[in-house]
């Protein structure tokens, strides 16, 4: 077993966790990998209805966890699919079905099988969409939605392990042949990715490398500027003066306002990172505009963000819960 997995892993120990496991490679070698360190896991699988081979893989994840003796819940996604973004709309419904679920069972962990090979492959997408630091990060071996910690601990650990354990001990798996579509940029980056270690000796496991440093960049920039936010919260909105946002370095400027968007306009990820950028560059003057949800307005040096819909006033309680107005 992968010693990176079993590293991860005893952070976790003794708690009740549910895993995500769709049938595929991935999820069912994390599944059996649970099993054999003893893990507290009870399996969610959702059935998108997407493919005629759908039905079979869920009932087949059902018969594993029996053998396993491992609970096993398996969702339904019902109902008209859009005819754009289905992807990201199945990708919602299926962490819907499974932080409900948790919510209700009192768990708190989501383990999912994003392997080695999906970290750098988001490192390329973010690329190519001119990502900063936070975006090449790539994925997190720890986050957080709607409450519930996702946890990946397979991020270290690449798909053809986990294809070989699967492989060497003939346990089955299906393989989705939205994979091996073209049409997906990721599947793209998929086939093409090797052309740079051919070309240029730049191997996976130096990009990987790569995507942690940043990761720790990230966290250390996350730290402070949650303690700015923390400074310009009040009742769910952000007052703050000109010159906190301007003297802050860009980089810390951008997540600043991201973050205290996400906040008060309550979506699930902040702004795209040009949206953030046109943002701030309207902000250098007296101005009005909406993003993510919420107004944000540029007055005599004093900016406010609330929720969209919300009276975009400066006037506020000289003191609240102890906290002043942030002048500087």
């Amino acid at each position: 077993m992968n010693k990176n997995f079993l590293d991860f892993m005893r952070n976790f120990v003794g708690q009740k966790m549910a895993v995500g496991v769709s049938g595929g490679v991935d999820s069912v070698a994390l599944l059996h990998w649970l099993v054999e360190i003893g893990a507290d896991v009870v399996c969610l699988h959702v059935n998108h209805n997407l493919r005629p081979s759908a039905g079979v893989e869920a009932q087949y994840v059902a018969d594993l966890c029996k053998k396993l003796g491992v609970e096993c819940h398996i969702f339904s996604w019902g109902g008209e699919k859009p005819e754009t973004g289905l992807e990201d709309a199945a990708r919602v419904a299926r962490y819907k079905f499974m932080t409900d679920f948790c919510h209700k069972n009192k768990i708190k962990i989501i383990l999912t099988a994003h392997q080695a090979d999906d970290q750098i492959e988001t490192f390329w997408m973010n690329l190519g969409r001119g990502s900063g630091v936070y975006g090449l990060a790539a994925m997190r071996d720890v986050g957080e939605m709607d409450g519930i910690k996702i946890v990946r601990p397979l991020l270290g650990v690449f798909r053809r392990e986990l294809r070989d354990y699967c492989d060497t001990r003939g346990i089955k798996y299906f393989a989705d042949e939205m994979n091996d579509d073209p049409h997906y940029t990721r599947v793209k980056i998929r086939q093409n990715r090797h052309l740079v270690g051919d070309a240029l000796g730049i191997s996976d496991e130096r990009i990987l490398l790569a995507i942690q440093n940043m990761g720790r960049v990230r966290e250390t920039l996350e730290n402070y500027v949650d303690k700015l936010v923390a400074r310009v919260m009040l009742d769910g909105r952000a007052i703050f003066s000109e010159s906190f946002l301007f003297d802050q370095s860009p980089d810390i400027r951008l997540k600043f306002l991201g973050t205290i968007i996400q906040m008060v306009g309550g979506d699930r990820y902040q702004p795209r990172l040009n949206s953030l950028v046109g943002a701030v560059d309207k902000l250098h003057d007296d101005c009005k505009f909406t993003i993510g949800h919420c107004t944000v307005r540029r007055f005599r040096g004093r900016i406010l963000v609330v929720r969209e819909g919300k009276k975009t006033s400066f006037r506020i309680r000289k003191r609240y819960h102890g906290k002043k107005y942030i002048k500087k």
